[in-house]
């Protein structure tokens, strides 16, 4: 019997604003919510504040243990809100493995929107000079990831068009009735109009 548990993994690069849509989503759909950054071991850490891309060897146990966050939530039967870079699709297709079903918003815009919402952050330890490697490693959602579900939306919209456009989609999937669980006591916590998914990034 497949779990009933869904992953929304809300993606993209940094600065892209995925905190600020996982907690909004986690408040509405009562969903538990992780950062994707506070499973990462502190050799990634600091080699991302010294400005050093990480290569697939520093993110594969990463995801792994992002993975099997998500499994233990599902095995407990809470669907969650998850951020992530998941810059590959080899990356997400690890992070699909989990029990449940895994669906990614990848919250997509131009670099310099996205280089300035960096310049403004306060407090993160990845540097704005590590936008253009997560840039050049990203890939787009496919064509197949997209008509399982997955959505691509515009970070220029507002915070709450995006949410709306999420929950909008999640109403209209023939499984999203069952979808819908309590949030897993003491999970970490993070802090509509049309949108139409597109088929590839800019």
């Amino acid at each position: 019997m497949q779990n009933p548990a869904t992953h929304l993994v809300v993606m993209g690069v940094a600065g892209s604003g995925k905190s600020t849509i996982a907690a909004a989503l986690s408040q509405q759909l009562g969903w538990a919510c992780a950062e994707a950054d506070e499973f990462h071991p502190q050799s990634n850490i600091s080699k991302m504040t010294q400005g050093i891309p990480l290569q697939d060897e520093d993110r594969w146990p990463w995801l792994q243990e992002i993975q099997d966050w998500m499994t233990a939530q599902a095995a407990a039967g809470h669907s969650t809100v998850l951020t992530c870079s998941a810059l590959k699709q080899t990356y997400r297709h690890l992070l699909a493995e989990a029990e449940g079903r895994v669906l990614f918003v990848h919250l997509d815009g131009g670099a310099d929107l996205i280089s300035q919402r960096m310049q403004g952050r306060e407090g993160h330890f990845m540097p704005p000079t590590l936008l253009p490697s997560q840039l050049a490693t990203l890939e787009p959602l496919t064509g197949d990831e997209l008509a399982a579900g997955s959505l691509r939306l515009d970070i220029s919209l507002p915070p709450q068009e995006i949410v709306a456009a999420v929950i909008a989609a999640l109403a209209a999937s023939a499984t999203s009735a069952a979808v819908v669980s309590p949030a897993a006591p003491g999970a970490p916590a993070s802090p509509a109009a049309s949108v139409h998914p597109a088929t590839s990034a800019t």
